[in-house]
């Protein structure tokens, strides 16, 4: 069992910039990919950013260039700093990793408002 608790949600402005973290516990050792998704109401939950392991890293196109996700595997932290914001960045922000064997695990969310 893994779990997360996610922080660093809030209401900025556009254009503004927020940093996202989230710390797992639990059986890390099983820790593969970790990764933030997000869901504007009304809408599916889709992915913002992933990266693995040894670093590499993917993106929505809607936030390449602006969104900077990254990992410290000594303290099972993931992060997703936010840049240049829009208002349709506004959202509530999931933590996601996926283990070895293939099991997902999500944090409670944390919401994201961008005012314009």
């Amino acid at each position: 069992q893994v779990h997360l608790v996610e922080s660093g949600g809030g209401l900025v402005q556009a254009g503004g910039s927020l940093r996202l973290s989230c710390a797992a516990s639990g059986s890390v050792w099983s820790i593969n990919t970790m990764g933030w998704y997000r869901q504007a109401p009304g809408k599916q939950r889709d992915l913002v950013a992933l990266i693995t392991p040894g670093g590499g890293t993917n993106y929505a196109d809607s936030v390449k260039g602006r969104f900077i996700i990254s990992r410290d595997n000594s303290k099972n932290t993931v992060y997703l700093q936010m840049n240049s914001l829009k208002p349709e960045d506004t959202a509530v922000y999931y933590c996601n990793v996926n283990t070895y064997n293939s099991i997902n695990y999500w944090g409670q969310g944390t919401q994201v408002t961008v005012s314009s």
